[in-house]
């Protein structure tokens, strides 16, 4: 796609000199006549992809508690209810994923088969430092094409760890963390809330409150509410812990009755099919209209 911004009529290189010329005195609108050239050329101005979820993670006194959402969007079309956006990477180290569902799973997906191979090369269990190194060389070699925002927890010889990382590849190390479309509103219940050496329930109701703001404030974010521990010993799944968006019974029926739409013609088409079927053959099937059928019963 680089070409394309290269070739450039003479119009287009006057303005620039112009602006050039007086950059000194106001704003540079060289880029927008630019972009208004290349799309009066027919060419695509690219735009960012708009994607929605809330994951969020935080280090307690025995551990780490990773949360997200369960919606996954098409656009503004809702298309699963109940995605699972924790993946597994180790027995002791889970990931988040937040961005393009594909891009999310595959890189987990991969990083995980390089850290069992590490594992078995090693004869070590592999600390949570070294999946956040796979993941962030990962993704800064494809200079963000890649579009997965993780948020990477685990427990290993060192402890509990918390990291964050970027679809470009930056990384970041907090004791609390959050990513997504709703991660604003998650940040606002943790900064309110968490505190050092947390017990595991209130850690737990914790995280379930940061996920449950970016539902309700979100649009990109809904449906259930999935959590994972991981303790020194022992990782446990809580998939839908809790289900904030559950429909409710209806109050009263909605249905109309019969005749309330008025009509002024009605034609019923009756099709009966019949299919033959021989023994050792192809079955064959003939289509005939209820009238056909009468005649021929008639003859």
């Amino acid at each position: 796609m680089v070409h394309q911004f290269l070739v450039v009529s003479d119009d287009v290189v006057m303005a620039r000199v112009q602006m050039e010329e007086h950059r000194g005195s106001g704003f540079d609108f060289s880029g927008h006549v630019r972009n208004a050239e290349l799309s009066g050329r027919g060419h695509v101005v690219p735009r960012a992809t708009s994607t929605g979820t809330t994951i969020v993670g935080l280090i307690y006194k025995d551990g780490v508690v990773l949360g997200a959402d369960t919606r996954a969007t098409e656009g503004p079309i809702v298309a699963d209810k109940n995605c699972e956006k924790i993946h597994y990477i180790s027995d002791h180290i889970r990931c988040c994923g937040a961005g393009t569902a594909a891009d999310t799973e595959f890189v987990t997906n991969l990083i995980s088969s390089n850290m069992q191979l590490h594992e078995l090369h090693t004869r070590k269990k592999p600390r949570v430092l070294a999946a956040m190194t796979m993941l962030k060389q990962r993704l800064f070699q494809y200079q963000g094409h890649i579009g997965a925002a993780l948020v990477l927890g685990g427990y290993d010889s060192t402890g509990p760890q918390l990291f964050t990382i970027a679809p470009h590849g930056s990384t970041d190390k907090l004791p609390y963390v959050t990513m997504g479309s709703g991660s604003l509103a998650a940040m606002s219940v943790f900064e309110s809330g968490w505190r050092p050496n947390m017990e595991e329930k209130e850690a737990v109701d914790l995280v379930v409150a940061a996920i449950e703001s970016g539902i309700f404030n979100d649009l990109g974010s809904g449906s259930n509410v999935d959590v994972c521990i991981i303790r020194e010993k022992s990782t446990e799944m809580l998939r839908n812990y809790r289900k904030p968006n559950e429909r409710a019974q209806k109050e009263q029926s909605y249905k109309f009755p019969r005749g309330t739409t008025k009509f002024t013609k009605e034609e019923i088409f009756n099709m009966v099919v019949k299919e033959d079927v021989l023994d050792f053959g192809a079955p064959t099937a003939t289509t005939t209209s209820a009238s056909d059928a009468m005649e021929t019963d008639a003859s």
